[in-house]
């Protein structure tokens, strides 16, 4: 899966290169073969696609994969070693905390000064300078300070002679030419080890931005234990690429005025890296759903109804492609294209119209026939059928007259004709649906309920 703040993060480097006329790089970082699959690269590859950074465009540069630097990683761990910038260790974790009584404490520089030479089953650790402080170039956070005495002598090498992440990360982006890493805080602790192998390695660090962590509605960070992450979640629900693009770019920065709803475009032009805020940013779902209602509303008819497409087959819709009137369809799109705020709902929506009988909703229905719905129900299903042109206004007319007849309201006369119709009291405006609908299987559908409605009546 691709998360959200990792989509979120990808967008705010890609601005940057944009901006600048530099290069967004994609690295696949696969050396964990435990969570490494082609199917989940691809994925990877497609999300990105999916919000518009893509290979197609010349700012964009890979993948590469970790993996296939490994040797290059090597030679920078022994390098380090040659100068005496590392060390082997041979401390086993029980060692450790007999030493210090502990399992918190950090390793204590034991095997420093014994000059260990490589064996197998020893580490090998970078040897962190005794004095001083290592400040990090942050573009959002400033220059925080880290002294370089609680920063302990950390492994580069396992003891099979593996390099570990964080070199094999900072060789990476030597070899690669990166000068701006942007991400998210939770690295930030990882950030002045990686500045000190930069600087042994000879080369000037990156400048770095480290992104507000992204929260719930309980200010919890977002979890994939608990939490919706998956940016492909989010799209097979029905929200719009554009949607989430425009919202996830607002998750811990502003243009500076009222503005929400603007096109990536113009986003990327008036983004800054330096504005971000610091503050753990809100992921909330209603608003990324009100934003997701007014793209949709903002679709021409024709990009709605190809929005709108998967959610018109199986396994979405209940009815078989034999049954699905394309003409219907696009007729009744835009008094749906209104009242959407997710692509998926239009399934409810419009089943009524594909289906042989209405789904009926059980809650809807014992609120609309109550006592007296059933004389509703026939006076309008005997007028319907004298109506000479089947058309919404004359539909609408004869439904007003049998309300005028019972004593009510439009609303209250269309009710159970609703339920009965479409078989839910909320939905799309009642007598186009009718039109579109046809006026056999509206008198088959209003028969059908008045035989219903009496027999719950009988049977109280």
């Amino acid at each position: 899966m691709f998360h959200v703040g990792g989509a979120r993060s990808a967008l705010y480097n890609w601005a940057v290169a944009r901006q600048s006329g530099g290069t967004f790089v994609l690295r696949i970082e696969d050396t964990d073969t435990a969570r490494n699959k082609p199917e989940w690269i691809d994925g990877i590859v497609n999300a990105l696609s999916v919000i518009g950074i893509h290979d197609e465009d010349p700012a964009f540069e890979g993948p590469y994969f970790q993996s296939h630097n490994a040797d290059r990683h090597r030679e920078a761990a022994l390098q380090l070693f040659a100068a005496g910038r590392a060390y082997y260790c041979d401390c086993t974790r029980e060692q450790l905390r007999e030493r210090t009584g502990s399992d918190h404490l950090g390793y204590d520089g034991f095997c420093r000064d014994r000059g260990l030479a490589f064996e197998e089953g020893r580490a090998l650790r970078f040897r962190t300078p005794d004095a001083g402080e290592t400040v990090v170039v942050d573009l959002i956070r400033g220059e925080p300070a880290f002294p370089n005495s609680a920063i302990e002598d950390f492994v580069i090498a396992r003891g099979d002679g593996s390099p570990v992440f964080l070199i094999a990360n900072v060789v990476d982006d030597l070899d690669e030419g990166i000068t701006q890493v942007i991400r998210g805080e939770e690295h930030l602790s990882n950030t002045p080890k990686q500045q000190l192998l930069w600087e042994a390695l000879g080369a000037e660090p990156p400048v770095w931005a480290h992104l507000p962590v992204i929260v719930n509605e309980k200010r919890q960070k977002l979890s994939k234990r608990r939490d919706k992450v998956a940016l492909e979640d989010y799209l097979a629900e029905g929200f719009l690429p554009e949607a989430m693009v425009n919202y996830l770019m607002l998750l811990g920065w502003g243009p500076g005025d009222d503005r929400e709803i603007m096109p990536h475009d113009e986003l990327e032009q008036l983004f800054r890296i330096e504005d971000v805020n610091t503050a753990p940013a809100f992921f909330d779902v209603k608003k990324l759903t009100a934003f997701n209602g007014d793209y949709i509303r903002a679709l021409s008819p024709e990009q709605f109804a190809n929005a709108c497409a998967p959610w018109l087959v199986a396994p979405y819709a209940p009815w078989g492609p034999e049954a699905f009137d394309k003409d219907v369809f696009e007729a009744v799109a835009p008094l749906a294209q209104t009242r959407l705020a997710l692509l998926s709902e239009i399934t409810g929506y419009v089943d009524f119209l594909f289906l042989e009988e209405p789904v009926r909703d059980e809650t809807s229905w014992n609120k609309a026939m109550k006592a007296g719905a059933g004389d509703v129900l026939s006076d309008a299903r005997a007028e319907l059928a004298a109506v000479a042109d089947w058309k919404a206004d004359d539909l609408k007319a004869v439904l007003l007259a049998v309300g005028e007849k019972h004593g009510l309201k439009l609303g209250k006369a269309q009710a159970p004709i609703r339920v009965a119709v479409t078989g839910r009291t909320i939905g799309l405006p009642l007598f186009e649906s009718m039109e579109l609908l046809g006026r056999d299987r509206v008198l088959a559908r209003l028969d059908a309920a008045a035989r219903s409605s009496s027999a719950d009546e009988e049977s109280l």
